[in-house]
């Protein structure tokens, strides 16, 4: 009975659709994470920030990764989940906005930000991807439930997850930001 969740998370995992910016689908999750891998390490070696961000259990991601990809995969990461910050933010211009403020005064061109939301639909989140894209951003959005949803084209890659479960959704999500963190790992060492 409850091995059926895991052959759900195994076959909605096998399923997944990568998006190029022109709408173009990855071939299979080699190519998509050979992709993906591709584009992390060109932030690594250039020395470009990279920003996590999204909410509820999409913002627990964010700040996993923000730590992982920081101390494991030896990049730049910044978190915008300060609380002063986020709470300044919200108070100030808007819930809307605490993500995309920020990155209007930290983000540079050529920097890296993963845009996590399992709907696809939060305003807070396609506000910042519009920063990003102003700012000549390189941009990966994760999401899920209608393949419709606003940001599934909005990033240089989109991953797409074909499901309307938040458990499934943002376990992939998680899933697959790990294991390029981990392989940027594996590849180049440690860092200390």
């Amino acid at each position: 009975m409850y091995i059926e969740y895991l052959k759900k998370i195994i076959y909605y995992l096998e399923e997944i659709q990568v998006y190029n910016q022109n709408g173009i689908i990855c071939k299979n999750y080699e190519e998509a994470m050979q992709k993906l891998i591709d584009l992390f390490s060109v932030s690594k070696k250039n020395g470009k920030q990279v920003f996590f961000i999204g909410n509820g259990g999409s913002a627990a991601i964010a700040s996993h990764m923000t730590a992982d990809f920081m101390k494991n995969g030896g990049m730049k990461t910044y978190s915008l989940y300060d609380n002063s910050v986020t709470t300044c933010m919200g108070n100030d211009y808007g819930y809307e906005y605490i993500f995309s403020r920020p990155l209007e005064f930290l983000a540079n061109k050529e920097d890296l930000l993963v845009a996590i939301s399992s709907s696809g639909n939060s305003q807070n989140i396609v506000n910042a991807i519009e920063v990003a894209q102003r700012k000549k951003m390189k941009i990966v959005t994760l999401s899920g439930f209608q393949k419709e949803n606003r940001i599934n084209r909005m990033g240089t890659y989109n991953i797409y997850i074909p499901i309307s479960h938040y458990g499934i959704v943002e376990s992939i999500h998680n899933l697959i930001l790990q294991q390029i963190v981990d392989t940027i790992m594996e590849r180049d060492g440690e860092c200390l």
